[in-house]
C-alpha cells in the first residue's frame, strides 16, 4: 500500500504568505531588472546601456550626490538628537508627555508635514514664521536703515553712487546744500520728522538740508516747500579727496551744520546706510539652501522615531551597571561615552541603518516642499525615477534598480541583526 505524505501545517499557514511575497515583492523587482534593460518604449532591448546613461547624465549624477548628502547627514543627525534627547529624558520629569510630544510628528504624513514647512519656509517674513524669526534677530542687532528706496530728484545735483548718494558738484565752506529725495511713502517718514527747513546764517562752514521733496498738489522740484517734511537722522558724509573729513546726522527738519569745514573741494554724502533695503530672511528654498531645508523637516519627522527605540534600549541597561561607574568615580559624560552608548551600541546600528534605508527613499519631502524652480539643484533618485517612468520606462527601471541596490546592504544588516537577537 502506497504511503501518502501530508503537507505540513506551517507550509500552508506560511502559503499565503508566501504568495503575496512572491506576488508584490519579487515579480515587480524581476520585472523592473527586465524592463530595466529595454528601450524608453520598453520594446527593444539596449542591454546596460540604461545603466550607463543613469551614471553619465548630469541631473541623475546630481540626484545620486544629494542622495549622498542625505545618507551622510539626515541618519546621523536624527540618531544623534534622537540620543540626546532619550538621555536628557531619563534625567528629567513627565518623560512619557514629552515623548509623545516628539513622536506626534511620526503621525503625520510626509506630504502634510511638507506643506507645512512650505509655509514655514516661506520667503516673506510676513507669512513665513523662520524667516519672520531670523529677520526679528537679525534687526535687532542691526537696526534697519530709515529710509529704503529713497533716490535722488534728478537734475538736482545729486547722483547714487556705491549705493549712498552724493553731490556732482564740490563745495566749500559757507555754502548751503540742498539735498532733495524721492521715493518716500509719508507713511515711511518717522514720526520725528519736522516741516523741512534751509538752515539760516551765513560764514564758515558747509551746512544743508535732506527733504522728501514730494507734495500732494503742487510744490516746485528742488525747492523746501511749506507742506515737505525734513529727513531726520540721516547720515551725513563730506569728503574731501575721496577720504571722509566729517560726518553728522541731520536734525529732525532734515538740516545739518558742519561750521569746522572752511576750505574748499568738499563732496557731501549720504551714505549707503540710510538706503539700504530692509533684511528679509533667508531664501529658505533657494537653490542653495534647499536641500538642508529638507533635511530639517525629515529630522523633525523622524527624531521621535530614534528616540523612541534608543529609550527602550536605554531602560533596558542594568543600573548597577551605571552604578558601578559612579562609585568608580566616572562623571555623567564618561557614563554616556563609555558605558551607555556602548550598550547600546546594536539599537544605535539598527535606527541608522533603517533611517538610510529610509532617507534612500526619500520622494514625498522633495516633490511637496522644493518649489519648481529649485526641484533641479534639490532633486533625488526617487525623484528622478518617478520623472523618468512617464517618459523613459527603461532608465526609470534603471533608477528603480540601482535604488534596490543601494538599499538592500543595509535590509540584508538588519534582518541579519534580528535573525541574531532570536537565537
Amino acid at each position: 500500500m502506497a504511503r501518502t505524505t501530508r503537507a505540513s501545517p506551517a507550509v500552508w499557514l506560511l502559503a499565503p504568505a508566501a504568495l503575496l511575497v512572491v506576488t508584490l515583492v519579487v515579480y515587480p523587482i524581476g520585472h523592473t531588472v527586465w524592463w530595466s534593460f529595454h528601450d524608453a518604449d520598453g520594446r527593444d532591448l539596449v542591454g546596460p546601456a540604461n545603466y550607463v546613461d543613469v551614471v553619465t547624465t548630469p541631473h541623475i549624477r546630481r540626484a545620486l550626490l544629494n542622495n549622498a548628502v542625505w545618507i551622510l547627514v539626515a541618519p546621523n543627525l536624527v540618531t544623534a538628537i534622537g540620543l540626546l534627547v532619550a538621555v536628557l529624558a531619563q534625567r528629567v520629569g513627565r518623560t512619557a508627555a514629552l515623548r509623545v510630544v516628539l513622536f506626534m510628528p511620526m503621525a503625520i504624513s510626509l506630504v502634510s508635514a511638507g506643506i507645512t514647512f512650505r509655509l514655514v519656509y516661506d520667503a516673506s517674513p510676513d507669512r513665513g514664521i523662520l524667516n519672520a524669526a531670523v529677520v526679528g534677530v537679525h534687526d535687532a542687532f542691526v537696526p534697519p536703515s530709515p529710509y529704503p528706496g529713497a533716490r535722488p530728484r534728478e537734475g538736482q545735483g545729486l547722483v547714487a553712487t556705491g549705493g549712498g548718494l552724493e553731490t556732482v558738484r564740490t563745495v566749500s565752506g559757507g555754502e548751503t546744500v540742498l539735498l532733495p529725495l524721492l521715493g518716500l511713502a509719508p507713511g515711511q517718514l518717522p514720526a520725528s520728522a519736522r516741516p523741512a527747513a534751509v538752515p539760516a546764517g551765513a560764514g564758515a562752514g558747509v551746512r544743508g538740508v535732506v527733504w522728501s521733496d514730494f507734495t500732494a498738489t503742487g510744490g516746485r522740484p528742488g525747492v523746501v516747500d511749506a507742506r515737505e517734511l525734513g529727513l531726520p537722522e540721516v547720515e551725513v558724509e563730506v569728503l574731501r579727496d575721496g577720504a571722509v573729513v566729517a560726518r553728522t546726522r541731520t536734525a529732525a527738519d532734515g538740516t545739518f551744520q558742519l561750521p569746522q569745514l572752511t576750505g574748499h573741494g568738499y563732496v557731501v554724502r549720504l551714505a549707503a546706510g540710510n538706503f539700504t533695503e530692509p533684511f528679509a530672511g533667508l531664501t529658505w528654498l533657494g537653490p542653495s539652501l534647499v536641500t538642508p531645508a529638507m533635511i530639517g523637516v525629515y529630522i523633525w519627522i523622524w527624531t521621535g522615531f530614534a528616540m523612541v527605540l534608543i529609550t527602550v534600549a536605554a531602560a533596558a541597561i542594568p543600573k548597577e551597571t551605571v552604578e558601578a561607574a559612579r562609585v568608580d568615580g566616572a562623571g555623567e559624560w564618561q557614563i554616556l561615552r563609555r558605558v551607555t552608548v556602548p550598550l547600546m551600541r546594536p539599537t544605535i546600528v539598527v535606527v541608522l541603518l533603517t533611517l538610510t534605508v529610509n532617507v534612500l527613499k526619500v520622494f514625498d519631502l522633495v516633490l511637496v516642499v522644493a518649489p519648481e524652480s529649485a526641484q533641479g539643484p534639490a532633486s533625488v533618485l526617487a525623484l528622478e525615477m518617478w520623472r523618468s517612468s512617464f517618459t523613459d520606462i527603461g532608465r526609470g527601471s534603471a533608477l528603480g534598480v540601482l535604488l534596490l541596490v543601494l538599499a538592500l546592504p543595509g535590509v540584508l544588516f538588519n534582518i541579519h541583526r534580528l535573525r541574531r537577537s532570536e537565537r
